[in-house]
């Protein structure tokens, strides 16, 4: 026999182990999806890739609104009057949908338009996208997850596309050295730069959540991790593990600014730096949405705070509030809305004659320039729960103080209901939002609503899309059949619903 490879290295006894176990894991999921009738997700993915790239010609196509869904983006066209939407998920209580569906939203004609383009992404939910004005319009998209129906398995990408407005045509950007697999990140566009901070990855075994910085150069196409000193908060939500079997999540409110280095030429090298608020204060909260309505002003709506009774136990608060952040003097302000004027405007009126000297002979009809309209203020200190029959909902610090049904009135002002994760946009001076989540229990209720919100004026929010949420199904996981009697909601939209998977072999 031949000498043993010395240089061979040996694998320690908790490697063994944990690869042991790993192969263990492994076999008894594949018995559990012949079971359930799934195939493996990675198979799946890789299925649903081929067939976009077969695709040669781009389908535009008129539809319905689309349908329910959360965790999506919503982005503004660099030049048309159009809004773009890609993505996101819907879940029934029994099975989840997850959606690769690009619509386009023609804010003139009020008029939805899907398409399907040539090698278009899988689908996916919790991803980035943002828009750049190159090559006459760009849609860049990063990360994400997908699920298989029954939420057994769980995929994160870490792929990077784009969508030539142009060409009318997705391309997969092959790039190595980019950011793990994710979702739930945040990337923003500077400089001819993508930046992509944070994330999580959870596969039902393991979870991790991310604060590591990736910038992507969109002219050499090519990523760069930047290391960065420092503690990285800027809100949202992390999970640690305290010990086996036990987790503590932390909803974090503090804000930090990265900011190049002083004479830094690469552009690769940055720093937090801890920002003090100003301002209001604004509750604890995560899975807000939050947009850039000016170059120095951002709005930021809704969110959810988990109040934790035990381990098991999660009871939510979901907020509605609007609210602005000055981004030069790092100033929170509540956006109170003036609602609409009345028709009839009051008159202010002189004396009676008989009681005015003889100089103040004519009557002011109409000195209305004069008056002063109070805005309607909101209510920022009380919690209020209110429990209308259908769902109860509680409503934390900072949001609107009446709750009516699905809508929020505070002296005949309507605001969208408190939700998560909706989609937020500001295109000429209109802030427009759309769908989002928000729980009851243990029932999700997920919105197909649509409104928007004239920012110069800030007078009301205008509905551009009604939900009635009595016509969602929800499945009791004690009783499937305890909600029969709704309509099932995820095959409302019959135009656009060809292009939705409602199941993992459908794309």
């Amino acid at each position: 026999m031949g000498k043993k490879d010395k240089s061979k290295k040996k694998i320690s006894g908790s490697v063994k182990t944990a690869l042991k176990t790993e192969r263990k894991l492994n076999a008894k999921q594949k018995k559990e999806l012949a079971t359930l009738g799934e195939d493996d997700i990675e198979n799946v993915i890789a299925q649903i890739e081929k067939e976009e790239a077969r695709r040669q010609h781009v389908v535009e196509k008129t539809v319905a609104p689309p349908s329910r869904r959360v965790n999506f983006t919503l982005t503004a066209h660099p030049f048309k009057d159009e809004l773009i939407m890609l993505g996101g998920e819907f879940h029934d209580g029994r099975t989840t949908f997850v959606y690769g569906d690009m619509f386009t939203y023609n804010i003139n004609k009020n008029e939805w338009m899907i398409i399907k383009a040539p090698s278009a992404p899988p689908p996916r939910c919790g991803h980035q996208a943002i828009i750049t004005t190159t090559n006459k319009g760009e849609l860049w998209v990063f990360g994400g997850e997908f699920s298989s129906p029954s939420e057994s398995q769980f995929y994160h990408y870490k792929d990077l596309w784009v969508y030539r407005f142009a060409e009318k045509k997705w391309e997969k950007i092959l790039s190595p050295g980019g950011p793990s697999s994710r979702s739930g990140h945040r990337m923003t566009h500077i400089k001819k730069q993508l930046v992509v901070f944070g994330g999580f990855h959870d596969n039902l075994r393991d979870y991790k959540y991310y604060n590591d910085v990736h910038i992507f150069n969109l002219e050499t196409y090519v990523w760069h991790k930047i290391e960065l000193s420092g503690k990285i908060l800027t809100g949202g939500y992390s999970k640690e593990r305290i010990k086996k079997d036990v987790d503590k999540g932390c909803i974090h409110n503090d804000m930090f600014l990265m900011t190049p280095e002083k004479n830094d030429q690469s552009g690769l090298k940055w720093k937090w730096v801890s920002i003090k608020q100003s301002g209001i204060k604004i509750s604890p909260r995560c899975s807000a949405s939050a947009t850039l309505v000016q170059p120095n002003l951002a709005y930021l709506f809704g969110g959810v705070y988990d109040e934790e009774d035990n381990e098991e136990d999660l009871h939510g608060k979901f907020y509605n509030d609007l609210v602005a952040l000055d981004l030069e003097k790092f100033q929170w302000y509540t956006v109170t809305l003036c609602g609409k004027k009345d028709v009839t405007t009051r008159r202010r009126r002189r004396k009676p004659k008989e009681e005015e000297g003889p100089e103040n002979t004519t009557e002011n009809e109409d000195d209305s320039d004069n008056e002063i309209h109070e805005p309607p203020s909101i209510t920022t200190e009380s919690t209020v729960i209110d429990d209308d029959g259908i769902f109860t909902v509680t409503v934390g610090p900072a949001s609107i103080s009446t709750i009516d049904k699905k809508e929020n009135i505070h002296e005949n002002i309507f605001v969208p209901c408190p939700r998560i994760n909706v989609g937020l946009v500001v295109k000429h001076n209109t802030l427009y939002l759309y769908g989002g989540m928000f729980e009851d229990g243990d029932r999700q209720y997920t919105l197909s609503d649509f409104y928007s919100l004239d920012c110069r004026k800030l007078d009301e929010w205008k509905t551009i899309l009604t939900d009635d949420l009595s016509l969602q199904t929800w499945y009791d996981s004690s009783n499937s059949s305890s909600d029969s009697e709704h309509t099932d909601d995820s095959n409302e939209n019959e135009d656009s619903s060809e292009d939705e998977p409602m199941d993992i072999d459908q794309n």
